[in-house]
């Protein structure tokens, strides 16, 4: 199979391997937080930054790690960004990290972060890790805000917390519920899949 180009690389995390809904990765955190839609773009930026920063530190360092500790380095270098990311957001950002609690330490054990360490990173150059780290970091964030913008406009009836249904509109509860997390990443991973077979289809 003939390498990827770069735009390739970067493109087959927005839809062909987008880890959300294809790949099924991260759903903890993208079930648990998106039910606003500014909790949403928190999460997807604070993973961005430690799936970046981490592929592009494994793919400078990957010849110096052992392949026995392979695994526990790589938990040891994404666990070090997480606590940037953690830090940062208590300190600047305080109602956004207690609403989003427990979920940003447990990017440590994110399978999207460590899963392209192993597949990607640690066999690959500093450029091409850079580039499939930012793809697969843009796929989450764009999945993370449709789910959260469709739960968050029919469950509260805003966006990023401005109005934008009318009067005459009744907020569904459900969708800000754990339920509603469900049931929007089922209908949008059909419509994934039902897009997929069209597209098949047709070639």
């Amino acid at each position: 199979m003939a390498a990827k180009s770069i735009a390739q690389e970067y493109l087959k995390g927005l839809w062909d391997e987008n880890p959300v809904f294809r790949q099924l990765l991260g759903l903890c955190p993208t079930l648990a937080v998106t039910n606003a839609v500014i909790n949403g773009i928190a999460m997807g930026l604070a993973t961005s930054f430690v799936l970046i920063i981490s592929s592009v530190v494994v793919a400078s360092i990957k010849k110096l790690i052992p392949s026995q500790v392979r695994i526990a380095s790589y938990i040891v270098i994404i666990a070090t960004f997480v606590t940037v990311a953690d830090r940062f957001l208590a300190a600047y950002f305080f109602q956004i990290s207690k609403s989003l609690g427990p979920y940003i330490p447990l990017i440590v054990v994110n399978c999207i972060i460590l899963g392209r360490q192993e597949a990607f990173s640690s066999k690959n150059s500093v450029g091409r890790s850079f580039v499939d780290a930012l793809g697969m970091s843009t796929g989450f964030v764009l999945a993370l805000l449709v789910l959260s913008g469709i739960r968050e406009i029919l469950g509260m009836g805003t966006f990023l917390g401005y109005q934008v249904m009318g009067a005459w509109f009744k907020p569904w509860i459900i969708m800000i519920l754990p339920a509603g997390a469900f049931i929007t990443l089922g209908i949008l991973i059909a419509v994934a899949l039902l897009i997929e077979q069209k597209t098949k289809s047709r070639s």
